[in-house]
């Protein structure tokens, strides 16, 4: 077999793999996704996307029909009566929506499949070396996929998404810091008779243990269903411990305080949480994103969508470097995501800590502080913004304007949603309301309906200049910085 040349080769086809291929082929390249098991996985863990990841999904035409398999869920409660309350969002989905991660999988296959995206699945990395002009990748099949021979791939750049045991990361020798900070946790879809009541997802806990508990949009005659996450301190056990139906049900029941009706329990996994981070995204031509850069504790639902807003950000950078962008475009994709993800860490382990803090003192502190300050409004739209990811901006250089680096998904148009303009990829001129349109502009455009100011949007939705768009020098300065036209070198 000869070598294969592609554009950008990506390793894992999960949903930060998957979007990133489907970016690249939307925008001309070839992309190659490989993936070494055979088919999707049924059981995954991730059940929440937020609100930021559906602006991103909607800008792939994708949030409506995963919002049709799930159900939204405004508020999460918590400890004590503290809740973390989502509807006040600046945002179309002011809401967490439950839907297994199996669904955004599916959707944003279909997606990177109808850009053009190659994903082939049973063949995982074996070698990889990289030079100044590209990465040369030995892949494999993996045991029992059905293929008979290994292949070379040669791709210009490769995106490792390939989970927290990422093989790519191996292969370029990036240390993965961080620790082991909670161990026998047990994921579970049950059948509660006596669930907790609303379409909330629910925490309960003692000073031994907790149960998180999500609800499906599933309800039988007997009972409705939920994902559960369990833990108890009494009971750590190595992770291929089997898990018995009554260990679930009795840390069920300890937890919420009360019998919940067990009638039957389904898929379970058992699993350990670390905290840890690669301390570079990009060694070389390789780029590391989601699982493969950063993991976390699974408390506020993270994981899933901090991969895919990896992937957001990476991809159309990439398509600049290969048309001969300035090297420091594809560095900012570190930049700008290695911040968000340490900050990631911090408050998904905040969390975690705060839910099996063990001390009698430290547990009444908490339930008498929490409950009353995440009712006070400017805390409350932080906390909620910051897991949301709606709040979450990029750092600005000296001289730009306020507005560099947040999001302009909320700016009022003309045309619509931002998100449905950006179905189309590429930079985005927004001009002030009554503003001509200005002819030859090498971007999008688009006119608010309120008196702000005009505004370039990168491909990912943030904002790159702000001012007046007669200012032609300045926007096209700030489109130069990020961009450089197919061809131009």
């Amino acid at each position: 077999m000869g070598i294969e040349h592609v554009d950008v080769l990506v390793v894992g086809a999960g949903p930060t793999g998957l979007t990133a291929a489907g970016d690249l082929a939307r925008l001309g390249r070839h992309a190659l996704v490989i993936e070494r098991w055979p088919s999707l996985n049924p059981s995954s863990r991730a059940f929440a996307t937020m609100a930021r990841t559906l602006e991103l999904l909607d800008s792939r035409g994708l949030a409506d029909e995963l919002i049709e398999l799930g159900h939204a869920v405004g508020k999460v409660r918590l400890f004590a009566g503290a809740e973390l309350d989502l509807s006040h969002l600046r945002s179309r989905y002011p809401f967490v929506l439950i839907t297994p991660q199996t669904n955004v999988d599916q959707a944003l296959g279909r997606y990177a499949a109808a850009q053009g995206a190659r994903i082939e699945r049973g063949w995982e990395a074996s070698a990889l070396t990289q030079d100044d002009e590209g990465v040369t990748v030995i892949a494999r099949p993996k045991e029992g996929a059905g293929l008979r021979e290994q292949r070379t791939i040669r791709a210009r750049y490769v995106i490792g998404a390939d989970g927290a045991h990422s093989t790519v990361r191996r292969l370029v020798g990036a240390s993965f810091p961080g620790k082991s900070v909670l161990s026998s946790l047990v994921l579970a879809d049950v059948k509660l008779a006596g669930g907790p009541s609303g379409s909330g997802l629910t925490l309960g806990s003692t000073a031994e243990c907790f149960v998180f508990l999500v609800p499906y949009n599933r309800r039988d005659a007997d009972g409705s269903w939920y994902r559960s996450m369990t833990w108890h301190r009494q009971h750590q056990v190595a992770q291929s411990e089997p898990i018995s139906s009554d260990e679930v049900a009795a840390v069920l029941n300890e937890a919420m305080g009360r019998d919940l009706g067990v009638v039957d329990i389904s898929w379970r996994s058992r699993f350990h949480c670390e905290e840890r981070q690669v301390e570079h995204y990009r060694i070389g031509r390789v780029l590391l994103a989601g699982d493969a850069a950063h993991v976390h504790s699974p408390m506020g639902g993270q994981g899933m969508n901090t991969g895919i807003q990896d992937a957001a950000n990476l991809a159309w950078k990439l398509d600049a470097a290969l048309s001969g962008a300035d090297d420091a475009v594809l560095d900012s994709y570190e930049s700008e995501r290695h911040p968000i993800g340490r900050r990631v860490l911090l408050q998904s382990g905040m969390m975690m800590r705060g839910v099996t803090l063990h001390a009698k003192p430290a547990r009444w502190l908490r339930d008498r502080i929490a409950p009353r300050l995440m009712r006070i409004g400017p805390v409350r739209d932080f906390l909620a913004g910051s897991f949301a990811g709606t709040e979450l901006c990029y750092a600005r250089r000296p001289g730009d304007h306020a507005l560099v680096g947040t999001r302009a998904s909320e700016v009022p148009l003309q045309e619509g949603r931002l998100s449905v303009v950006q179905r189309s990829p590429g930079f985005v001129l927004i001009r002030e309301q009554g503003r001509a349109a200005l002819p030859s502009a090498p971007v999008l455009q688009a006119q608010r309906t309120d008196g702000g100011p005009a505004l370039l949007v990168r491909p990912d939705g943030y904002i790159a200049w702000a001012g007046a768009s007669s200012a032609v020098a300045g926007w096209q300065r700030a489109l130069e910085r990020w961009h450089v036209q197919r061809g131009a070198a």
